[in-house]
Parts: structure tokens; C-alpha cells; sequence
């Protein structure tokens, strides 16, 4: 009997989506340059070569895995508020959303923020979707003040929305190395952290410093 291995066909899109799959479970683990493309075929089921025929180079595969998870926390964000919804609410469902894409994709946090964050070229790929969450959480701003009959200034709503993704961000660091953490319980947390400044500005209040 012959020893090859065998595999059974599959659609391409379903075959592609298992290889990122265990590659993302392997750049997680061991990071861009320890990770090998003999272990991420391994722990695909595939071999080798059609992991370089399906995706490419490693740095290729590094990169898609980072837009497959970026696109999924985004869109997971994006579509979790409705624009009818107050203000509060609608950042409450964005988070509950964000920590909850954390905590369903551990992995997947972990190849976005930390293994891309420290490695070149990859950390211009994380500035780039970030931005974009920076984009989403501002306009989710924006649309709230308008909704008040209130405006700010482009540069104020970039301003809060990189404070609220910075703490958000570094509190689902926390929630990833928590896997006993509830990440609804975390997102609430988080909403009262912000909130509390957020509706200020909503209402139009801000704090300035004493007179020297």
C-alpha cells in the first residue's frame, strides 16, 4: 500500500480558510519568525506545497491571517450598533462586540496586537486597521453628537476615539491572558470607564486647566 497521504478535496475557500486557521494558531503560539510553514501544513492537514500554491510565501500567510482577523474584529464592531440606537447603547453593543471578538478569537488577538505589533513589516499592516477601528468608533461619536445637535471638531473625535480604542485595547490584553474572564462582564467595565467621559462630552462639557 502506497504511504502517501492523502487529502480529501474540499471547495478552495473552505481549504484556504483551514490553513489560516492553524496558521493563526501557530503565529499566535510561536510567533512570525519561530513558526515554520512545515508546522502550520501539519497542523492544517495539507501538505506543504499547497499551502505555498494556496497563500503563498510565510510572510503572505502572516499577512492574510492579519487581514482575516482585522476584517472580522471590524466588521464585528461596525455591525453591532445600530444608528437609531442613543449613544450609549450604541458604544456599549461596539464594545460588548470587540471584547467578545477577544474572547471568542484569543488567537487571533494575539496575532493581531502582538505578534504584528513588534514585527516588521507587519506593524505598518496593524497601524493601517487600526486606523480603521479608529474610524468606526469616531464616526459612532460623531453620529451621537449630531444626533444632540451638537458638532466637534474632526481632530477632537480622532482624539477620543484613539483614547477609547488605547484602553480598550489594552484591557482585552488583559482579558486574553483571563480566559476564565466573562468578556461581556469586561466590556461593561470598560463602559463605565468611558462612558462616564464620553457622555460628558456629549453634553458638552469639558475640563480645562487652572489658572496659573
Amino acid at each position: 500500500m502506497s504511504s502517501t497521504p492523502t487529502f480529501k478535496r474540499l471547495p478552495r475557500a473552505v481549504r484556504e480558510q483551514q490553513m489560516l486557521d492553524a496558521a493563526v494558531r501557530v503565529f499566535s503560539r510561536r510567533g512570525f519568525h519561530a513558526a515554520s510553514m512545515d508546522e502550520i501544513a501539519e497542523a492544517a492537514g495539507i501538505s506543504k506545497p499547497m499551502v505555498y500554491a494556496y497563500l503563498g510565501t510565510k510572510e503572505e500567510l502572516f499577512v492574510a491571517c492579519l487581514h482575516r482577523e482585522g476584517t472580522r474584529m471590524t466588521e464585528a464592531i461596525a455591525g453591532a450598533a445600530a444608528p437609531d440606537l442613543d449613544a450609549d447603547e450604541r458604544l456599549w453593543r461596539g464594545l460588548r462586540a470587540f471584547f467578545g471578538f477577544v474572547g471568542a478569537y484569543r488567537d487571533g488577538w494575539a496575532v493581531l496586537y502582538r505578534q504584528a505589533r513588534g514585527s516588521q513589516p507587519f506593524a505598518g499592516e496593524l497601524a493601517a486597521m487600526r486606523a480603521r477601528l479608529v474610524e468606526v468608533v469616531a464616526g459612532m461619536l460623531d453620529h451621537a453628537l449630531r444626533a444632540r445637535g451638537r458638532e466637534v471638531s474632526a481632530t477632537d473625535l480622532e482624539v477620543v476615539a484613539y483614547a477609547l480604542v488605547g484602553a480598550s485595547e489594552s484591557l482585552a490584553d488583559w482579558l486574553a491572558d483571563h480566559p476564565e474572564a466573562d468578556p461581556e462582564k469586561t466590556a461593561t467595565r470598560m463602559m463605565n470607564v468611558a462612558w462616564l467621559g464620553a457622555d460628558q462630552l456629549l453634553r458638552g462639557s469639558t475640563w480645562r486647566p487652572p489658572q496659573q
